[in-house]
């Protein structure tokens, strides 16, 4: 097979030891499109290892062809068109992946839309309907918004019923957050959001992928039993938290990560998605949002591209045509 490398500050694409075993209870996939997603970019620096075991080649979901099944395996069968959520190995022309991480494409997409939806969305049903437990009628707070995961948080949390105020750092990346179903909107170049958050009627749970800073201020908008999700330190590791505030209003901070959990709640997550978002994907009520596509061997500047936050919705590889 084929792998990008990590070789010092380049990305190389070229031949790689695929593996040797197919494990019972695992897929292999002939991989067709994978995405980008900021983690590649924290383990490309050296901030962000993969779990033990796992393996090194960047990569946290796919889409592809079944290639073989592993013992025990009765869902998938070879040539079945499937989208994964991967724990790494996705930028890679083959990669072997526990089948409960494993779903067919939903109805009516192509693979290359299928490859935009596993990460996103897992991860954004594990924070808002597992770790923050929303309920119906509850606000979110969405920082990043137009990034992969914030389009889709959007259109997710707002077919759940859960209204959704967005904040990003640029006005046309805010009209789409608008147009994919946000009603409250706020461009972080403005300063800060609490004001305008609170005049849109106070937050229950906030999806942070920023931190630093922004807990203080989310801590400001947060309602009594507000949860924070942390899911990520754009904004530095540090934090100053009103501990009184916390505690006279219930507050909950969460730390929260998907790529290290064990394979079975990953694949509860992924079953979860199968009976509740598939049907919407399908329908049309949701659709992947692809901001670009590039070719596997330009893989370094499509990375550039989402480091400089130029994209809106997901960035795409295209591993074979």
């Amino acid at each position: 097979m084929k792998a990008i490398k990590v070789v010092g500050d380049e990305l190389q694409w070229e031949p790689a030891e695929a593996p040797a075993e197919l494990p019972e209870g695992h897929v292999r996939i002939d991989v067709a499109w994978t995405a980008i997603n900021r983690a590649d970019l924290m383990q490309r620096a050296g901030a962000y290892p993969p779990p033990p075991g796992a393996s090194d080649i960047l990569g946290l979901e796919v889409s592809g062809t079944v290639a073989a099944v592993g013992e025990g395996v009765r869902e998938f069968n070879a040539g079945d068109e499937v989208c994964a959520l991967l724990t790494g190995g996705g930028y890679a022309t083959s990669v072997v992946v526990p089948a409960v991480q494993v779903l067919p494409i939903p109805k009516g997409l192509s693979l290359k839309e299928a490859a935009a939806v596993p990460e996103v969305f897992a991860t954004a049903w594990l924070n808002l309907y597992r770790e923050a437990e929303l309920q119906p009628g509850e606000r979110v707070l969405l920082h990043a918004a137009a990034s992969g995961l914030g389009t889709a948080v959007i259109q997710l949390a707002t077919a759940f019923g859960n209204p959704v105020f967005a904040t990003a750092g640029d006005d046309e990346k805010l009209a789409v957050c608008q147009k994919l179903g946000a009603t409250g909107i706020w461009n972080r170049r403005n300063g800060s959001f609490v004001e305008a958050v609170r005049k849109w009627g106070g937050i229950d749970m906030v999806l942070d992928p920023v931190g630093g800073g922004y807990i203080g201020e989310d801590q400001k908008v947060l309602n009594v039993d507000g949860r924070i999700v942390l899911i990520g330190l754009m904004g530095g590791r540090a934090a100053e938290v009103d501990l009184g505030m916390m505690l006279v209003k219930r507050h909950r901070l969460i730390g929260s990560t998907l790529r290290s959990r064990p394979v079975a709640v990953k694949g509860e997550v992924m079953q979860a998605l199968h009976r509740h978002v598939w049907p919407l994907l399908s329908s049309g009520q949701i659709v992947p949002m692809i901001d670009s596509d590039w070719p596997i061997e330009k893989a370094a500047e499509a990375m550039a591209y989402v480091a400089a936050n130029k994209n809106t919705g997901k960035v795409l590889l295209s591993v074979s045509a």
